[in-house]
């Protein structure tokens, strides 16, 4: 019944060193629907072993990890039988008794300054065996990142599903400075909103952050010196570089599935149009030859199509096209106005902006069908981007007048609001998993 994994002192997730140091404005998450009804599951809390205060509460962080993904109901710590750490003081019967299927265990002890170990098992109460068990070796500022990591870890075993807890969000705030202008900020924070960090700041828009594929670099939109220009930066050195600065539009940029290649919107033959770019060789394909506009182009997840919305059939629509060439197909049928598509994980879906009845809403097209679910009844939806492992999709949307974030599971039961304490945020972009 015992066995670990361990992980090695230096736990070899890298620390972001963000050029411009922590945003000022925090997120906080709230569960608007869907919170009831998971599966009941036990997170005792860790067991400090060190004195004075713990550093992080690693259990409270799974706990929420789990509540959060709608997929789990955690016991309130008032309804345990018991708080055990060790294997030795489980007793499964008293699990059962509470209708807790699974249970976490674990603690927390101090190695030397600064330096700290974990461990935690994973049960499942009624075979009575357990399911998995690591022990991690980290710095104080890792805490976190083992406790989204034990959420993984935990998720995955009960759902056989890929978790996204340790996963990041990039978005742009807007706020008004001192002297009233207004203040563009490009950041990236951990899913729960936590460790909120500042890319870039400017007077002038910021838009459509992009994750590469390996999480390293962003790709966004600036306007700071006065037209779009489309630019790639290393999260962990800072440096970036301009990838676009035609004349006319430089928008809506796009990594290929492999990093190489970026798609991207451009005008400068006088008609907005989508374009391929060759990152290292700088040359540059186009893709659409149309009098409509062709913009907010995406990868398909083999690298094969491009989606991308167009208004040649009147109004803004879905269409997928060959990234060889050849004809683009209509995907999108139902509404006069669909527009920014993004494809899920596996690449059986698409989630996109749908307009029904006068409001703007989040939907998901079936590729198989092409039949639409919408999954949203805000007013003012933009931006939908699907978590890594498929099961959320991220959205901007309005509420009492600001710019705030939303997010629904890929079913519709589960609902989170993302709030800044000020200011408006907007353009949300979900990075891939981990490697």
């Amino acid at each position: 019944m015992t066995y670990f994994r361990k992980i090695l002192p230096v736990f070899l997730l890298t620390v972001l060193a963000f050029v411009n140091g922590p945003a000022h404005a925090i997120i906080t998450i709230t569960i608007t629907e869907g919170g009831e009804g998971g599966t009941p599951i036990a997170i005792s809390p860790f067991k400090w072993q060190g004195k004075g205060k713990v550093p992080t509460e690693v259990s409270d962080i799974v706990t929420a990890d789990l509540r959060r993904s709608g997929r789990f109901s955690p016991l309130a710590r008032e309804q345990m039988p018991a708080e055990p750490y060790r294997d030795k003081d489980v007793v499964f019967k008293e699990w059962r008794l509470v209708k807790a299927t699974a249970l976490v265990i674990g603690y927390v002890t101090p190695v030397k300054p600064d330096l700290y170990r974990v461990e935690f098992r994973l049960y499942d109460v009624f075979r009575e065996r357990q399911l998995a068990g690591y022990r991690y070796t980290v710095k104080a500022d890792r805490l976190r990142t083992v406790g989204h990591q034990i959420s993984d870890l935990v998720y995955e075993k009960l759902t056989g599903e890929k978790g996204a807890f340790s996963t990041r969000i990039a978005y742009v705030s807007q706020e008004r400075s001192a002297d009233k202008k207004r203040l563009y900020r490009l950041s990236v924070a951990d899913s729960d909103g936590a460790n909120p960090q500042t890319i870039l700041s400017s007077v002038e828009p910021l838009m459509s952050p992009a994750w590469s594929p390996d999480g390293k670099q962003l790709a966004y939109v600036s306007f700071e010196k006065k037209r779009s220009m489309i630019y790639l930066q290393d999260l962990k050195q800072g440096k970036r570089i301009r990838v676009a600065s035609y004349k006319g539009i430089n928008s809506a940029p796009a990594w290929s599935p492999d990093g190489s290649r970026m798609a991207v919107t451009l005008s400068k033959d006088g008609n907005p149009e989508i374009y391929v770019i060759n990152i290292s060789k700088k040359s540059l394909q186009r893709l659409t030859f149309n009098r409509a506009i062709d913009t907010e182009p995406a990868w398909s997840p083999d690298g094969r199509h491009l989606v991308f919305t167009s208004d040649r059939a009147g109004g803004p629509q879905i269409y997928r096209k060959p990234v060889t060439g050849g004809q683009a197909q209509r995907l999108s049928f139902e509404g006069n106005y669909n527009a920014r598509p993004s494809y899920s994980p596996d690449g059986q879906k698409i989630t996109m902006i749908t307009r029904r009845n006068g409001k703007y809403n989040v939907g998901v097209i079936s590729l198989a069908d092409k039949s639409m679910e919408v999954l949203t009844d805000t007013r003012l939806d933009e931006s939908p981007t699907f978590a890594p492992n498929g099961q959320m999709v991220l959205y901007a949307t309005e509420r009492k007048g600001r710019g705030v974030l939303a997010s629904v599971s890929a079913d519709g039961r589960v609902r989170h609001l993302f709030t800044l304490t000020e200011g408006d945020i907007r353009e949300p972009a979900w990075s891939p998993l981990n490697p």
